[in-house]
């Protein structure tokens, strides 16, 4: 089994609406199987991608009226069999983020050679961005790690998973470390630190994921480096975070 797969955090602010026009005309333009999206938090974006993407006709999220649950959005050009959200459990302190119901979106797809169950997440952000042990927030992530490691724990160990997103906590990070012991995923970047998130916005790192299970092998790349013109003709970058691609193969199961 094979299947090209992105995730990418959309940035919610700024000139979401005409990024995201931009965004969907690349994707649907692209080989992609699946796209997994973070920070689509307005219905207005979601109805204009789901538009302006028509080749993505399997569309995963979960409703949290007035907004989109979690800024969630999975796309598949496959037939999607299976949706649950796993909500994480607000910790203080008190912070807008609340209002998103952030948590996991795990989605089963039928591929052509099997079945691939597709984990998109974005876990609370570190406001401090100090990852250190007594950080209030890092209290609060490593909370939230411990629940999806227990959400894909439930997953049978024979399913092809992939688990991907903003997960907001460095890829150097020991509790991320404890967090791929704990599930048995594999880091598809075997530990490589280059940036994620754009180095011009904050120096931050590796914070976006994406993890296989053994027996799966992923190729992967940075993507969205580069500025793209938006309608008007004006140069902007498509958000604050590069995108991931990756090639799986399923060699087993």
């Amino acid at each position: 089994m094979q299947a090209r797969v992105l995730t990418f955090n959309t940035l919610y602010k700024g000139e979401a609406r005409a990024r995201m026009g931009v965004l969907a005309e690349m994707i649907e333009r692209s080989e992609y199987d699946v796209v997994c999206l973070q920070e689509v938090i307005s219905w207005r974006v979601l109805s204009l991608l789901r538009r302006a993407a028509p080749s993505y006709p399997h569309v995963a999220y979960a409703p949290l009226f007035p907004l989109v649950r979690g800024g969630l959005v999975t796309l598949s050009r496959h037939p999607v069999t299976r949706r649950h959200f796993v909500h994480y459990v607000p910790a203080r302190p008190a912070r807008p983020e609340w209002l998103l119901g952030k948590g996991a979106l795990f989605t089963r797809i039928r591929l052509p050679g099997g079945h691939l169950t597709v984990v998109n997440t974005h876990l609370s952000a570190n406001l401090d961005m100090d990852w250190s042990p007594s950080n209030v927030y890092t209290r609060v992530e490593q909370a939230e790690l411990r629940r999806l490691a227990a959400a894909v724990d439930r997953i049978p160990k024979t399913e092809p998973l992939v688990a991907m997103g903003d997960f907001n906590v460095p890829r150097d990070s020991p509790y991320f470390a404890d967090f791929v012991s704990a599930t048995g995923l594999r880091d598809a970047f075997g530990g490589d630190t280059e940036p994620t998130f754009r180095p011009d916005y904050a120096e931050i790192g590796a914070i976006d994921q994406l993890l296989v299970r053994p027996g799966m092998e992923a190729k992967t790349r940075l993507v969205f480096k580069e500025k793209a013109r938006l309608p008007g003709g004006r140069s902007t970058v498509l958000s604050d975070h590069y995108g991931i691609e990756a090639s799986l193969t399923v060699r087993n199961g």
